[in-house]
């Protein structure tokens, strides 16, 4: 009998017979199925779901084709080499993807989440232990290197295909075709073309590695500009900053709460009324106001962008900017007012994950979800009523202030986001207790997706949900106008467009405490009161850290940039 080499096909003297081994085949399906399993993988808990098995990958047939185009000699062992590099590389960075997704609700980028690793691994180890957490660390190794495994005996077993002279050209031709689909779809995904049909398979495992590496290059230019600006800036080593400010400092971030209360119809006729009521009681309590409006870099959500931009004096308008001014080095107000001798503090009922980033930006003190006390059902998506958090603060954050100190906190409220259902009422201060007094408006509220199947029922959802937020603002003010803290009161961002009605990125800004305090920081382009309808230039949120530090510290700087 003679065997031929690779076809496994058995000739027996004097017969034609021929024995076929269906191993090579099994090999070549299972080495496919492999990397089909790797090129979807899914990056996003939502898309961890069986129908993602039955995604096509472009990058299949063009791995497949291109590695046995190459075959097995010296140039495809360094194609593999490449590829299995690569793609263990993508497939990591989705792992990371996901990781970030479950617990910052973000993506991954590679540049400046990378301190984030340490605190993660310190996270686990708080949480389960060192040992199991060497285990992790230790198993995750082992799944890599497994990964990369598996990954080159699957390239190797297409490599070693039979290939023919006509065969390996043909193959060539293929892969460079279904990798040029590939590319298409890349750069219709990424807004760089688009194409005049839609494809039936996607190349998501390359456009990923495409969008990392673009993000990477961006974040190296960013934070290498964001960089310089902490090097250069101004207020870093000026003495006497905030030395005009004689008592607390509270920065109110109101979310989803923009230009289209003043301008929209819809809107403005109860927010402009509940606007002009606060301003004569709050007036009659002896409290100054002054108002403006700022550019968002953000619109429809994303209200850290917002927060950070505000902090840093950055134009931060993207999550790589983001990352970037954190790593940066660049000093936010909250750090220069810790060093005036402030006690910062962050007030974040919406945070309900761990918040890493927080470490860069310079609070003393921090206040999430769970730390606030809030033991009535949740509203939906908000954690709590805005009411409860300013009484949660006040009871909370005091005891934590050093004796003789003041505090500067940042506080961002929640009860204007999205579903905007159920919407609670004003209640008495004394009578929130823990919070269950709010149940009631819970249980007898309509679910998210029963209202959101009429638009204009989710546009009258929101106008009732920013005028709670506003009234609770005031409200609080009302409550402490005695002795006054000065008050920052700052949109985040507009709604969505489909909802704000409105796609200016302007939102409002409203000054509220005593007089010598709001006269200091109203400059020419703000308006006495809480309606700013006169405002003839409508600066950038990043301009306000230099405007609230030359404002109220006795040693301007006119120099000074943002």
């Amino acid at each position: 009998m003679v065997v031929w080499p690779r076809y496994r096909v058995a000739v027996a003297p004097g017969k034609m017979m021929k024995s076929f081994s269906f191993r090579p085949v099994l090999l070549a399906l299972l080495a496919a199925l492999i990397l089909h399993l790797v090129l979807v993988q899914p990056n996003h808990p939502a898309a961890m779901a069986w129908d993602a098995l039955l995604l096509f990958p472009l990058e299949l047939p063009a791995i497949i084709l291109a590695l046995i185009a190459l075959g097995s000699g010296r140039g495809g062992w360094l194609a593999r080499i490449v590829l299995v590099a690569a793609l263990a590389l993508i497939a990591t960075l989705k792992f990371a993807d996901y990781v970030m997704f479950t617990s910052l609700n973000r993506g991954f980028n590679p540049v400046s989440d990378l301190p984030l690793v340490a605190s993660l691994y310190d996270l686990i180890v708080g949480t389960v232990g060192r040992a199991a957490a060497i285990a992790a660390v230790g198993l995750f190794i082992i799944a890599v290197i497994g990964l990369v495994a598996v990954l080159w005996w699957s390239c190797r077993v297409w490599s070693r295909m039979p290939r023919p002279f006509i065969v390996a050209r043909l193959a060539a031709v293929a892969a460079i075709a279904t990798a040029g689909l590939a590319i298409a779809d890349i750069g219709q995904k990424m807004g760089r073309w688009s194409l005049p049909y839609k494809l039936p398979a996607t190349a998501f495992t390359a456009r990923v590695g495409v969008e990392r590496v673009a993000m990477a290059q961006r974040t190296f230019v960013d934070l290498q500009a964001f960089r310089q600006a902490a090097k250069e800036d101004p207020f870093a080593n000026q003495p006497n900053l905030f030395d005009l400010v004689d008592r607390d400092v509270l920065i109110v971030f109101v979310e989803s709460y923009g230009r289209t209360s003043l301008d929209t119809p819809f809107y403005a006729d109860l927010h402009r009324a509940t606007l002009a009521q606060a301003e004569e009681e709050l007036q009659d309590l002896g409290l100054s106001m002054a108002s403006t409006l700022l550019q968002s870099p953000t619109k429809g959500g994303q209200s850290w962008l917002a927060h950070a931009t505000f902090a840093n004096g950055l134009w931060i308008d993207n999550q790589t900017a983001y990352g970037a001014a954190l790593n940066s080095g660049r000093q936010t107000l909250y750090h220069l007012a810790a060093t005036a001798g402030f006690h910062t503090a962050a007030v974040m009922p919406q945070i309900t994950l761990d918040w890493p980033e927080a470490q860069f930006m310079g609070f003393d003190k921090i206040l999430a979800a769970k730390d606030l006390g809030y033991e009535g059902l949740p509203f939906n998506w908000i954690t709590m009523p805005d009411q409860f958090t300013f009484a949660a603060m006040d009871r909370l954050l005091s005891p934590t202030v050093p004796e003789g100190a003041r505090s500067f906190t940042q506080m961002a409220l929640g009860s204007s986001h999205a579903p905007w259902v159920p919407v609670p009422s004003l209640l008495d201060w004394d009578a929130l207790g823990d919070g269950t007094v709010f149940n009631p408006v819970v249980t007898a509220s309509d679910t998210p997706r029963v209202v959101w199947k009429d638009h204009d029922r989710v546009r009258d959802q929101y106008k009732l949900a920013v005028d709670y937020a506003l009234q609770v603002v005031f409200a609080y003010a009302a409550l402490h106008a005695a002795d006054p803290p000065l008050m920052i009161v700052v949109g985040d961002h507009q709604a969505a467009g489909f909802i704000a009605l409105d796609e200016r990125p302007h939102v409002p800004m409203h000054i509220i405490g005593p007089a010598h305090l709001v006269d200091a920081l109203a400059d020419a382009q703000f308006d006495p009161g809480l309606i700013p309808d006169n405002v003839t230039e409508i600066r950038s949120m990043s301009d306000m850290r230099a405007h609230l530090l030359q404002s109220l510290s006795s040693e301007t700087l006119a120099e000074a940039t943002t």
